[in-house]
């Protein structure tokens, strides 16, 4: 009998599987602790140009586990936030023993994290900055505005299309419906705000604004598309950058290559307090009227 604590065998390899007669699976794309990404194409469209999914195949949770409610709210979040055009389409959910398989939009440019640290894509452009950063800017607001927080937004998870004229938002893994949490430390730690990490400040046990935390990381994404830095490891005293800017909230002008007008919006996303903290159409209002970053 198993203990319970051995781990699920990696899911194998499915290149050239058929999915309900219509998916052959292709290449892996990405593999992870939560499965595996596949490029499919759709054998019942045209052969001249066939249409191409993301699938990422999963195994099946039980019913009724802890698990199985994460992965329901990943989908319930991740299909309420579908129709906006920036936001990685979810098309549809095929359940087949043991996987579930999650057919997705293909986005062919690659990632963010990519684009930054490879291509340096967004290296003194600052229309290109703006131009990627509002799409990711309206598909979070319409997000919010459909009770959906998505609480893991950073480079990664910010998907292109080829020739990187669209930018998409993805992976709702741990996005929540609640406008408030208790979950603390959720996402990952660069991109957290105090109040999430829950540990100082006056934070410490008390529910926070998923809202706010999201305006929080897309801070960071900001700063991580306009210098290809980021600003510290994690939002807490013990990091030196984070106490250099709670010390001096200009610390930014004197170590990154930001303008002033960045260096003044910067302040108002990174503002300790998640009530007063800058809001997204106020935010991209700021943004369409800097000239330069």
């Amino acid at each position: 009998m198993p203990d319970g604590s051995s781990k699920p065998a990696p899911i194998p390899d499915l290149s050239g599987t058929l999915l309900n007669d219509r998916l052959l699976f292709m290449e892996c794309l990405g593999a992870g602790s939560f499965g595996k990404v596949y490029r499919a194409i759709d054998v019942t469209s045209h052969k001249d140009d066939p249409a191409c999914f993301a699938v990422k195949c999963l195994r099946k949770p039980e019913r009724g586990s802890f698990e199985a409610s994460l992965q329901e709210r990943e989908f319930l979040s991740h299909i309420t936030a579908s129709d906006h055009p920036n936001v990685v389409t979810l098309h549809e959910i095929i359940i087949d023993k043991p996987y579930v398989y999650v057919v997705l939009d293909l986005c062919a440019g690659g990632d963010m994290f990519h684009a930054i640290v490879t291509e340096g894509y967004f290296t003194q452009r600052t229309d290109r900055v703006k131009i990627a950063f509002l799409q990711i800017l309206d598909a979070l607001h319409y997000c919010h505005q459909h009770s959906v927080f998505h609480r893991d937004i950073k480079p990664e998870n910010i998907l292109f299309s080829k020739g990187s004229s669209q930018a998409f938002l993805a992976d709702f893994g741990l996005a929540t419906l609640e406008p408030y949490s208790d979950e603390h430390r959720c996402g990952s730690w660069e991109y957290m705000s105090p109040e999430c990490i829950g540990k100082e400040f006056g934070f410490k046990g008390k529910s926070y604004s998923t809202r706010a935390n999201d305006i929080w990381a897309l801070g960071v994404l900001l700063l991580n598309m306009t210098t290809a830095r980021s600003p510290w490891e994690v939002a807490k005293r013990k990091d030196k950058c984070f106490e250099a800017y709670l010390t001096n909230n200009d610390y930014f002008l004197a170590v990154l290559p930001i303008s002033e007008g960045a260096n003044s919006l910067f302040k108002k996303i990174f503002d300790l307090d998640p009530s007063s903290r800058i809001s997204l159409p106020e935010l991209r209002s700021e943004i369409v009227a800097l000239d330069t970053f």
